[in-house]
């Protein structure tokens, strides 16, 4: 279908906030959030399922960790590449033919890698199913933001934050279940129905909202995004490898040629917004409420990531955990945020974000700053309720943070802002990977040649980059005083102003 030629089905017009209940919208619109919902949370679960299975692969395919991480970071590299195009892609192309694409890719690479014979193969899946997602959490925000009235966005946003949050937080979980008695191909295999479910179901029912207009590609901007994110992602991920085992590329390579090219991609950006078609529009950082959310949310997702990589670490090679045991330590927290995100969200409708996000960065700095106690002989309960209480605040923090900074922005900048966001988080996911990692080994090996015995070394390790962890949870307490309710968002009847 031609971007210019308007869809054969009527495309829906955003829904009358008056007298309307439960999400304010109608059955469409609705249906099309639930389903976009289910397929994201699908393949956010990606993200992360691999992580307990790399000894398994490496022993598999006969490669060595550095090469494994491949899967993790090729994942995330490729998310990075394609994230920062979809705020184009969403107003040029229709909600269908955008989610069946991207469904379709997911779906791809996931029947590819089950496939998978040689290394190489499951590279390339990964890269496929990261292409798919990469798309589909950009169109389930700028959906939600655009269709669901503003003094309801939060109950509806804080199940968008169960995706990006609780998604990667049980992937550990779901491998360690998987991999205690079954193939590592079930991890793509028992995932393989749902996506094609998925796909089936929404290309049927998932209709055409909103309106296309023929928006330009600069090729330019598309190049430089590549270099400047990809560069950064792997230079990020680089540093957590040399650390650890030494890496191919020195990382200070990838991660200038990223600063170069991510300078000259903002240039260009700031040039292109003057005819009103840039890859990335750049003036939603004029606002001051979408700048503050976008700084946590970097805080928090560091935070988040950096958690998610040294606890199972910590728990396997420390406390001697199986990969299931690991699993069902970890998954308490993930639940719980899960459980607690829909109350978080009425919360926001009703209260703004301040009351939330406050209270919710205490709690991760507190959770981290306990995190920092762990020891060779730290009781697996210690763990439970320290990692319970650090998911819980962050998801205090990081729904009203997300539906205050893209609900402050005008509509036509919601598909960009969404981009932005996400292409960010990537970033700060890596950040927080490569800090806590680089600090937890180059303290581990000073601990060793200290003479302290391995075991008691990577507790130290470990307990020593959490600690920076719980210094960034207190730079985030402290923003979190910033944060306030957009004043394009109308407070409910009976609600206190911030």
């Amino acid at each position: 279908m031609s971007v210019d030629q308007k869809s054969s089905e009527t495309p829906e017009s955003p829904p009358e906030t008056s007298g309307s209940s439960g999400w304010g919208m109608s059955r469409t619109s609705k249906l099309v959030i639930v389903i976009l919902l289910i397929a994201s949370f699908v393949m956010i679960l990606n993200e992360t399922v691999m992580s307990v299975a790399l000894p398994t692969l490496m022993e598999e395919f006969t490669v060595s960790a550095p090469t494994a991480q491949w899967l993790t970071t090729g994942f995330m590299l490729t998310m990075a590449v394609v994230i920062p195009a979809t705020g184009l892609i969403l107003q040029r192309f229709t909600t269908r033919a955008v989610f069946i694409a991207a469904m379709s890719l997911f779906t791809a690479g996931t029947a590819l890698a089950a496939a998978s014979s040689v290394f190489g193969m499951l590279i390339a899946a990964r890269v496929v199913q990261a292409s798919g997602t990469a798309v589909m959490l950009p169109l389930l925000i700028t959906t939600v933001l655009t269709y669901v009235p503003a003094d309801r966005r939060g109950r509806v946003m804080s199940l968008i934050t169960i995706v990006i949050s609780v998604a990667p937080a049980v992937g550990p979980t779901f491998s360690g279940f998987v991999l205690n008695s079954l193939s590592w191909r079930w991890m793509f295999l028992s995932v393989l129905p749902i996506a094609l479910l998925a796909l089936v179901v929404g290309g049927s029912m998932v209709k055409n909202l909103g309106e296309t207009k023929a928006v330009k590609f600069d090729v330019l901007s598309i190049v430089l995004s590549a270099l400047a994110f990809g560069g950064l992602i792997y230079g990020l991920s680089s540093l957590g490898e040399a650390a650890e085992a030494g890496a191919p590329v020195p990382p200070a390579v990838p991660l200038a040629a990223g600063t170069v090219s991510l300078a000259l991609f903002v240039w260009r950006q700031i040039l292109l917004q003057r005819t009103g078609s840039p890859l990335m529009d750049l003036r939603t950082f004029r606002n001051r409420d979408f700048l503050v959310g976008v700084v946590m949310l970097l805080l928090a997702m560091g935070t988040l990531f950096g958690a998610l990589i040294l606890l199972p670490l910590y728990l396997q090679n420390v406390l001697g955990k199986t990969t299931l045991e690991t699993g069902l330590v970890l998954l308490p927290g993930g639940l719980a945020m899960g459980l607690s995100a829909p109350v978080i969200g009425r919360l926001f409708d009703r209260y703004g974000p301040r009351p939330l996000v406050i209270p919710g960065t205490f709690a991760i700095a507190i959770s981290l700053g306990m995190l920092t106690q762990l020891g060779e002989s730290t009781s697996t309960g210690q763990v439970v309720v320290s990692h319970l209480l650090l998911m819980v605040g962050l998801g205090m923090a990081m729904t009203p943070l997300m539906t205050s900074a893209l609900g402050s922005l005008e509509q036509d900048l919601y598909s960009h802002g969404s981009a932005i966001v996400n292409t960010l988080q990537q970033i700060a996911g890596a950040a927080g990977t490569a800090l806590f990692v680089t600090l937890m080994t180059s303290a581990t090996a000073a601990n060793i040649e200290s003479g302290m015995a391995p075991v008691a070394a990577e507790a130290e390790g470990i307990s020593g980059a959490l600690l920076w962890g719980a210094g960034l949870g207190v730079l985030a307490v402290a923003a979190s005083f910033l944060v306030r309710r957009p004043p394009t968002e109308s407070a409910p009847e009976g609600a206190p102003a911030h």
